[in-house]
């Protein structure tokens, strides 16, 4: 997959720097962009097969969790094209705060 929007979890981490949990989440993160990136994800099964955790919602629009369920990730899937673009990436409680359908 191509991984666009890349620049929405980096300032989140660039703006949380020596926050407690924040370099495990980093880890975490970079986990998940590896394993997505080597991806060929072609509809919503293929994600589940790959994140079994993941919620796949209207749109197109797929939630992962990172670092447990401590971080959410909200990512717009073009299967079609091989394109995932990353619209939100926040703790449990930022997330609680936006319509993922909409971000």
């Amino acid at each position: 997959m191509i991984v666009i929007g890349t620049d929405v979890v980096e300032r989140y981490f660039a703006a949380r720097v020596g926050h407690r949990g924040i370099k495990a989440a980093r880890a975490q993160y970079d986990v998940w962009a590896a394993i997505v990136e080597k991806a060929q994800w072609r509809r919503p099964e293929d994600v589940k097969k790959a994140h079994p955790k993941a919620s796949i919602l209207k749109g197109s629009r797929v939630v992962f969790n990172i670092k447990g369920n401590d971080y959410r990730l909200i990512a717009v899937v073009q299967y079609a094209h091989g394109v995932l673009m990353i619209r939100f990436f926040g703790s449990h409680e930022d997330y609680d705060k936006v319509d993922a359908e909409t971000v």
